[in-house]
């Protein structure tokens, strides 16, 4: 009876020992949740907006800003983790730069500026991108937002993301690290939507309790970065289609020409160029008439 019963005390002293030697949590339901929301941003008392149609004004050549949305609080769905930021300002200019970058291909854009969280305010609204318009002197915004969960307890996971034109659904299983970026182009003026461009992954892991927080943490940042490829080979996409959706659809977009612009409206400043190129060409190599 005393050998039973001693043990039962070392028992329950080796799972004591366990609970403090893992944590509590070892043994609970845990998550971890970081999530900026352009939605939460734009319009953060109304969720379920319609943008109103209106004809941009596309003020030629364009000058472009770039800017992360503020992380935004939990919403209930997930715990909400606060410790060490799953996605750094080094990493968001980074990735700011790649965009950038893209940008920067098309002779219908003056110029890029990369502006810092510091001066977006959380659920700011277009009331601060109109800020940001006078700060920066841009006429059209590239908003980047990121959602990322991990799970750690059994069961199937999924990340619903709520993006300016509906739900994107990324369904994973225990352990994965589920990432979904996206990048929304606004017309300032207009408040209209040009077009957006997404980026996802799916990071499976396969560690060991004692070694989960160093893994899910490595995991975190190879999803984001994975996203960000995916999001930045995705914008080079919607960019060239919504150059030729401006050319083949007038009724929608209305372009005008700044002072000293001579790209011609829809014609970039390199065709042009290019045209006058072949014409300088053909002139000086034409053979004179003879007399």
């Amino acid at each position: 009876m005393k050998r039973k019963n001693w043990l039962l005390v070392a028992g329950s002293l080796a799972v004591t020992l366990l609970i403090a030697v893992t944590g509590c949590d070892t043994f609970a339901r845990r998550s971890h949740h970081k999530t900026s929301s352009v939605l939460d941003y734009l319009y953060p008392s109304d969720n379920e907006h319609v943008d109103v149609p209106t004809i941009p004004v596309l003020s030629l050549p364009l000058k472009v800003g770039i800017a992360f949305v503020p992380e935004s609080k939990a919403d209930g769905r997930y715990n909400y983790d606060t410790d060490d930021s799953a996605f750094t300002e080094k990493q968001k200019v980074d990735l700011m730069k790649q965009v950038s970058d893209n940008f920067k291909k098309y002779p219908f854009v003056q110029s890029i500026s990369i502006i810092p969280s510091d001066y977006l305010i959380p659920k700011g609204g277009f009331a601060n991108v109109e800020q940001l318009k006078r700060m920066f002197n841009v006429d059209i915004i590239v908003l980047l937002s990121y959602d990322q969960v991990q799970f750690t307890d059994h069961g199937f996971l999924s990340l619903t993301y709520l993006t300016v034109v509906g739900e994107a659904i990324i369904r994973g299983e225990n352990n994965d690290t589920q990432t979904m970026m996206d990048a929304v182009v606004y017309d300032i003026q207009s408040r209209k939507l040009l077009f957006r461009a997404p980026g996802t992954s799916q990071v499976k892991a396969s560690a060991t309790p004692l070694y989960q927080d160093v893994d899910l943490r490595a995991n975190a940042g190879t999803g984001l970065q994975i996203a960000a490829t995916n999001l930045v080979s995705n914008l080079q996409e919607q960019l060239a289609l919504f150059k030729d959706q401006v050319k083949s659809s007038p009724e929608e977009y209305k372009i005008v020409t700044k002072p000293g612009y001579t790209g011609g409206g829809s014609l970039g400043g390199l065709e042009v160029a290019l045209v006058a190129g072949l014409g300088l060409y053909a002139a000086f190599t034409r053979k004179p008439a003879r007399q």
